[in-house]
C-alpha cells in the first residue's frame, strides 16, 4: 500500500478506498514479544512430552510453571506451529470365549497360532461367493484360501486338515476371527 501511495501520490484515505480496505489495517504494527521464542519452545516441549494434551491443558501447565500467558496466545502459537492432538486409537479387538474370559492369544513363533475368517464378495451376475482365509498369526503368511458359494463347518474342518498336512499341526490354537462362527477354538492342544 505504501508503494502505491508514493508512486501515484495518493493520500492514505484515497488509496484505502480504491482497494476497499480499512485504514486501520495500514497503521497496525504487530507487537513482537520478547519471550515469544522461549514460549514457543516451552509449548513444543510440553506438547511432545504430553502428547494427548491440547492447548488448554498446555496453558494450565505453563501457568503452573510460572508463565503469565492466556489460552488465546497459546492457541495462536499452537496453530502457527501446526501442533495437533493425535486421534485416539481404538483398542484391539478381543476374542470372547463362552466362559466369560477375554483372551487374545499372542503368537510367539511361526506355526503357534492360526486364525481364519470369512470374506464375502459378489460376482458380476450379483451372486455372492465366500472366501475362507487362513493365516499364521506370527508370520502373517496365508496358509489357505477356499472359495465357494456356501462354506459350512465341514468345509472349514476339511481346509484345516489339508493345511495341517503341509506345515504340520499348530502348536497353539486355531481361532476364528469373525462373528460367523461360534468364537470357540476349533482345535486346541
Amino acid at each position: 500500500m505504501e508503494h502505491a501511495r508514493e508512486k501515484h501520490e495518493l493520500s492514505e484515505r484515497h488509496a484505502c478506498r480504491l482497494v476497499n480496505q480499512w485504514r486501520g489495517t495500514q497503521r497496525y504494527v504487530p507487537i513482537q514479544r520478547v519471550d515469544e521464542d522461549a514460549l514457543t519452545r516451552a509449548i513444543i516441549t510440553l506438547a511432545s512430552e504430553y502428547g494427548r494434551y491440547g492447548y488448554r491443558r498446555i496453558t494450565a501447565l505453563l501457568r503452573a510453571a510460572g508463565w503469565q500467558v492466556g489460552k488465546d496466545r497459546v492457541q495462536r502459537i499452537w496453530r502457527r506451529e501446526g501442533l495437533k492432538v493425535p486421534e485416539k486409537q481404538k483398542p484391539r479387538r478381543r476374542l470372547w470365549f463362552n466362559d466369560g474370559s477375554c483372551v487374545r492369544l499372542r503368537p510367539e513363533r511361526a506355526n503357534h497360532v492360526w486364525s481364519y475368517d470369512f470374506v464375502s464378495a459378489m460376482t458380476h451376475d450379483g451372486r455372492s461367493i465366500r472366501l475362507l482365509t487362513m493365516i499364521d498369526e506370527y508370520t502373517r503368511e496365508c496358509l489357505a484360501i477356499r472359495v465357494g458359494r456356501r462354506l459350512g463347518s465341514y468345509e472349514v474342518i476339511e481346509a484345516l486338515a489339508d493345511v495341517m498336512l503341509w506345515p504340520g499341526v499348530p502348536i497353539g490354537t486355531v481361532v476364528p476371527i469373525g462373528t460367523q462362527t461360534s468364537s470357540q477354538p476349533v482345535w486346541k492342544q
